[in-house]
């Protein structure tokens, strides 16, 4: 199951991104071509298919964090809820 992607704002400076993951959706393997911060909306575990392996992720609503242009990964949702959050890409 995929997850979904809602745009919310493109303009010359940034995208604005809100993505809604169903429990085990995921965004399918995809590389970064910004940098990015992330604003979880939903507490829970992410999981991350990175090159290096698997890991999981603890994000808390509210608690924001950057990443840089060139991650490669897939992100699915490791709870048995809807998992949330807002991604801004820096252009």
């Amino acid at each position: 199951m995929k997850a979904t992607a809602h745009l919310q704002l493109d303009n010359d400076r940034v995208i604005v991104t809100e993505w809604r993951f169903q429990p085990g959706a995921e965004t399918g393997h995809h590389v970064h071509a910004h940098d990015y911060v992330v604003v979880p909306l939903t507490t829970g575990i992410l999981r991350l298919e990175e090159p290096e392996g698997v890991r999981d992720a603890p994000l808390q609503a509210g608690v924001s964090y950057a990443r840089p242009k060139g991650v490669a990964h897939n992100v699915i949702n490791a709870n048995a809820f809807e998992f949330r959050f807002v991604e801004i890409e820096l252009k």
